[in-house]
């Protein structure tokens, strides 16, 4: 059965490390997933089209493919902590600045830098707490950090209404925007309580006494290729099967489905509650069986998930059932990639590796929700999102079947890769009941 007493055996400096990435991907998430909730207010009030809509989700996810591997070859190379910070910095101040914007061009520019922000924290976020959490504990721990999606979106989620009641339509989605500066103060509990990776400093240790670290392109070298692109595929996959459902469910839930704000707000919540169950299940499930089966065994559940949601007809209470299990099989799929992508590459190049492949993935994903923009202008809105989303859930498979097991990875060996730990090199404190 899964527990959570791992919690209880995480260090000072782990639980700190833990809470900074927990609560950065947390307020960035509420500041992503606020634009998915005011599509339909930028439509009614800037007179957007449904493919100018899909236009600004995919101007912030290449603005965080671009995000995720910049800040991933600082990381590597000026450290973890201080990038998170500056990443964090940006998806706040970005957001805020959107609430000022008036036409498409404008906002598609600021969804671009706040993209690179968010990219950024994503990935440097995944390192920084693979490194600091032990191998035996990696994978609950660092896929754990997912869950917080959940708590930003149910943030956003629930202020919707408030703004609704409160504000006109016309000046609600540019409060909503506002509101988008609150991470910004996270920053300064990182600065004060947060130290560096031991890992990263022992690497930059290492460079003050002589050694030349690789330049960020050697993941695309060697041995290192294969897993570069395994990895990237697959995550390109896994963002664009979710952003489709990100990007377009809110609309879906009032357009297709005739929802009010209130009653799609409820679908939501089941939604988020799922975001929040299904890293956890992932965790366990890959500490069990291993990263690859545990991606391969989500993926089919969620394609299957997918084609029953959009594309059967079904009764509104098998939508709010459905709709948990979205959410939970999603989360587990954009969890696990956190302590995969870093277990791939040895320290010099992990944030590079990391950056790239989430940052990819991301890019290379963010052209699926624009591209059921255009479906849907002559297709059914569900029918266009069913499409897409299966088509990249099957792309993800196949790469996740090119990737290499690296559950138990060691993160301190300094070598051309790092190596894995049998059951007997590993110290007893290491080992913790699930």
């Amino acid at each position: 059965m899964m527990k959570l007493g791992w919690y209880h055996t995480l260090d000072q400096t782990e639980r700190r490390t833990y809470w900074a990435c927990f609560a950065g991907f947390g307020l960035d998430a509420m500041d992503t997933t606020i634009y998915a909730l005011v599509i339909p207010a930028l439509i009614a009030t800037l007179g957007l089209t449904q493919a100018e809509a899909g236009y600004l989700a995919t101007a912030s996810l290449a603005g965080a493919a671009v995000g995720g591997w910049a800040a991933g070859i600082l990381a590597d190379r000026i450290g973890r902590v201080r990038i998170l910070q500056l990443t964090i910095l940006m998806v706040a101040g970005f957001t805020c600045l959107a609430a000022f914007m008036s036409d498409f061009w404008s906002l598609a520019l600021v969804r671009f830098l706040q993209g690179l922000g968010y990219g950024g924290e994503a990935a440097v976020g995944g390192v920084l707490i693979s490194e600091v959490i032990r191998p035996a504990l990696r994978g609950r721990v660092a896929a754990s950090v997912q869950s917080s999606y959940a708590v930003g979106y149910a943030l956003s989620v629930s202020l919707l209404p408030v703004i609704a009641s409160l504000f006109s339509e016309e000046t609600g989605w540019r409060v909503f925007f506002a509101i988008g500066i609150i991470p910004a103060g996270l920053v300064f509990f990182i600065r004060r309580l947060v130290p560096e990776s031991g890992i990263y400093a022992e690497a930059r240790a290492a460079r003050r006494d002589g050694a030349v670290p690789p330049p960020f392109w050697t993941i695309f070298t060697g041995r290192h290729l294969r897993r570069t692109a395994a990895a990237a595929i697959m995550s390109t996959g896994i963002f664009g099967g979710a952003y489709v459902m990100i990007t377009w469910l809110p609309t879906y839930l009032r357009t297709a489905l005739g929802l009010s704000i209130k009653s799609s707000t409820g679908y939501l919540a089941m939604n988020i509650l799922g975001s929040l169950v299904g890293p956890l299940l992932y965790g366990w499930l890959s500490d069990r069986i291993g990263r690859r089966p545990a991606f391969m065994t989500f993926l089919v559940l969620q394609s299957g998930n997918v084609a029953i949601l959009l594309l059967a007809p079904i009764g509104l209470t098998t939508t709010v059932v459905l709709s948990f299990f979205l959410g939970a099989f999603q989360g587990a799929l954009a969890s696990g990639m956190l302590p995969t992508f870093a277990e791939l590459f040895p320290t010099a190049i992990r944030a590079s590796g990391q950056g790239f492949c989430l940052g990819g993935g991301r890019g290379f994903g963010s052209v699926v929700p624009a591209t059921v923009g255009i479906l849907a202008a002559s297709l059914p809105l569900g029918t266009a999102m069913g499409a897409c989303a299966l088509c990249a859930y099957g792309v993800a498979f196949g790469a996740a079947l090119l990737l290499p097991e690296t559950a138990g990875t060691d993160l301190h060996e300094q070598g051309s890769g790092p190596t894995v730990r049998t059951g007997h090199q590993e110290r007893a404190s290491d080992t913790v009941s699930a």
